[in-house]
């Protein structure tokens, strides 16, 4: 993990820095990827700050904390962080136990990448890549939230509310679409 770690009114010390490292390495373990991470260390007011930003994948997880001690105060932001994620995973783990409580059938779905062949005489196309998956039953909400965990363009889902076969995209300008397709 790439740690950029930066220090206002205040000496940059070895210690300082191997202890933001360890402490942004274990908040590590809560990310599926790897990620950045920034440090800004700064005295104001006899007051230590310690600003922590993680990033991990389109989330942006923010501890800061201000103590007498830059330590304790890098501690407590690095234990907000942690707190965010633990918080996120459990979550997730309460979606997924759930869905498993509850038998809900799942679609296959396949995804075929073409290749377009230009002949003059009559165009076609030709299979590239393909993938096959399922369309879990989930809340418009969980699909969201899975596009942006997988850091993926697409997510297609089965809708709780109707069962119908939904897609969620991430558009241009960074807002999120939903595809719904029903049976006419």
């Amino acid at each position: 993990m790439q740690v950029n770690i930066t220090f206002r009114h205040l000496d940059p010390t070895e210690a300082l820095k191997a202890h933001v490292r360890d402490r942004v390495e274990r908040v590590q373990k809560y990310i599926d990827r790897p990620t950045e991470a920034y440090a800004v260390l700064h005295l104001e007011n006899l007051k230590h700050h310690a600003e922590l930003t993680v990033k991990a994948g389109r989330f942006l997880l923010r501890g800061t904390a201000k103590t007498g001690d830059m330590y304790a105060s890098i501690d407590a932001a690095a234990d907000k962080i942690e707190r965010q994620l633990k918080k996120h995973k459990e979550k997730l783990l309460n979606h997924k136990a759930a869905a498993a409580g509850t038998e809900r059938p799942t679609l296959d779905v396949r995804h075929d990448v073409l290749g377009i062949l230009e002949d003059p005489s009559r165009p076609s196309h030709k299979v590239i890549k393909s993938t096959e998956f399922q369309a879990k039953p989930m809340s418009l909400d969980e699909a969201i939230l899975q596009l942006d965990l997988l850091d993926a363009n697409f997510y297609v889902f089965q809708n709780t509310e109707d069962r119908s076969i939904n897609v969620v995209y991430r558009r241009d300008d960074g807002n999120v679409g939903l595809i719904e397709a029903r049976p006419a």
